[in-house]
């Protein structure tokens, strides 16, 4: 009777995780889409002010997650010295500012639809990167997949509705310089998962260790660059003034670090694909809520690009999902002593 009853309840204990994991990442992460949206696009105070300091978003959110990340290593009791070198950490920390602050800017001139769907293209930089770092080699369906979804962004970015004004609306220089912007978020974006996952390989680094020395750096820099700039006290200024904006920053923040934790989770209880389709659907909500809440209006170039992008995405993740996957040789005393595979971590 215990025996029958074992795999039901390894199977429900198996959906109760994929329901959390679920709930969780599509939670976290639609309302940082609003809120990042909403303070970079929507002005604040009677004289419509707008926030423009991107780089102390990028500030509050790493100081919000290294110390949530310190905190989750010292109960656990886990490794708190770096088991890398640091440069190594900086670099990651470097490429991830930027491609943070390249997400942030673009929003100036570009619509959060057009921003989230440009992401789905981050396939080709990581492919490229992932060549070069890693020397991995990639099937002729991995590039058809990458150039469909390639296509379906350009026809998406290309062909925007009429009605869809930037706040900092430059006619065609807007579209130039958010099209500009998205680029360099995917090119350090793709370098800064494919470096992760190089140290989580080269290492056996604990992901929550990763995290805590990577936005360490990250909140070093970016004070370090606010200074230079001169933004930390206009930004501390705007914020002070206008306390919603305080909230929203402050709540982006939370839900920034929640999100980066549930995608943690998620890899490592369910693995890579099963992360990547819940990503997808996470954004292709995003755009439907922004369209929404917003009022974004779409072309019917962008609805058929956005069928493009999306139709390709669950393609390939239904297509790698039904293809057949070799027994792994597992030895026998092994079994019999009950060794588990580890798990691939990944970025």
């Amino acid at each position: 009777m215990a025996e029958a009853t074992a795999p039901t309840a390894m199977k429900e204990n198996k959906l109760l995780k994929g329901v959390f994991a679920v709930t969780g990442i599509m939670t976290s992460l639609l309302i940082y889409g609003v809120l990042q949206e909403k303070i970079m696009r929507v002005p604040y105070g009677p004289n419509s002010e707008y926030f423009k300091y991107s780089l102390f978003l990028v500030f509050c959110n790493r100081l919000t997650t290294s110390a949530v990340s310190a905190c989750s290593l010292v109960a656990s009791k886990k490794v708190l010295d770096p088991v890398a070198p640091v440069y190594k950490y900086c670099l990651v920390s470097v490429t991830n500012i930027l491609t943070t602050t390249c997400q942030y800017e673009a929003l100036k001139y570009v619509s959060f639809p057009v921003q989230t769907l440009a992401k789905c293209a981050k396939m080709i930089p990581v492919m490229v990167w992932g060549t070069f770092i890693m020397q991995k080699k990639y099937k002729g369906f991995d590039y058809l997949w990458a150039v469909l979804v390639t296509v379906g962004c350009s026809v998406f970015i290309l062909y925007p509705a009429s009605g869809d004004i930037s706040p900092y609306n430059r006619g065609r220089e807007s579209t130039v310089w958010g099209v500009s912007l998205m680029v360099g978020y995917l090119g350090f974006d793709g370098f800064t998962s494919t470096f992760q996952d190089k140290l989580f390989k080269g290492y056996n680094m604990e992901i929550h260790n990763q995290i805590f020395y990577t936005t360490l750096c990250s909140c070093i820099l970016s004070f370090s660059g606010l200074i230079l700039q001169g933004h930390l006290l206009p930004a501390i200024d705007f914020a002070y003034r206008h306390s919603a904006c305080l909230y929203d920053i402050a709540l982006l923040s939370a839900v920034a670090t929640a999100g980066q934790f549930f995608i943690s989770y998620t890899i490592r209880t369910f693995g890579a694909l099963t992360f990547a389709t819940i990503m997808t659907t996470r954004q292709l909500v995003s755009i439907l809520l922004s369209c929404l809440w917003f009022s974004h209006p779409l072309s019917s170039a962008q609805w058929l690009g956005a069928v493009i992008v999306f139709g390709s995405l669950y393609s390939k993740s239904f297509f790698r999902n039904s293809a057949p996957k070799p027994l792994p040789s597992v030895d026998l005393q092994s079994r019999n002593l009950g060794e588990s595979v580890p798990l691939k971590e990944e970025a």
